[in-house]
């Protein structure tokens, strides 16, 4: 695993061992990079079950004003700190350990920030993970999403995940192998 683009371009990032953490990737985080190029610059970015922090490590690389890690299990904890430090990095990002939901529910409550871009990738064997937090982000999308803010889900591509979570819309999905990513939107319901 590598950044593939950037200011840490070409720089290796460790994963963490066994099956547990699957990264996302570095063809697939190409593709989205790619998608998301206009929009990264000076962006705040939420990785949600950030594992190795390989997503959220590529949209600092590539200019991502913020980043803030969500993750829980003490492995993948401990190779995300390990990749932020062999990057050097000591400002602009959060590392905020324990669960998604809980971590949402908190940041609703005291409305402490809001992202330009989300991005998600539950263990594959968690399905239940996609619906709770796409349907906590669409319900509360208000407070914790910018206008024009993106939310992505990367899932298995037999994995069908819903058009509409609350107020976001899916607006596009791309399949690369047997990943997907979905790209939510929040609805304008007037």
């Amino acid at each position: 695993m590598r950044i593939i683009a950037g200011e840490y371009r070409s720089r290796a990032l460790e994963a963490p061992p066994g099956l547990a953490t699957r990264p996302t990737s570095d063809r697939l985080r190409e593709t989205l990079f790619n998608v998301l190029a206009p929009r990264i610059g000076g962006s705040t970015f939420l990785d949600l079950y950030a594992g190795s922090g390989a997503v959220g490590l590529e949209a600092l690389s590539r200019g991502a004003a913020s980043v803030v890690f969500v993750e829980r299990a003490e492995p993948a904890l401990k190779v995300l700190r390990a990749n932020l430090s062999r990057l050097g990095l000591a400002t602009g990002f959060r590392v905020q350990t324990g669960t998604v939901g809980a971590y949402l529910r908190k940041l609703k409550a005291g409305q402490a920030a809001a992202f330009d871009l989300v991005f998600l990738d539950p263990p594959y064997d968690a399905a239940p993970e996609y619906a709770a937090t796409l349907g906590l982000l669409g319900r509360e999308a208000e407070g914790l999403l910018e206008a024009g803010a993106l939310v992505i889900a990367e899932h298995r591509r037999k994995e069908q995940l819903e058009d509409r979570y609350g107020s976001l819309k899916r607006t596009r999905l791309l399949e690369q192998g047997d990943a997907s990513l979905s790209f939510y939107a929040v609805a304008n319901f007037k």
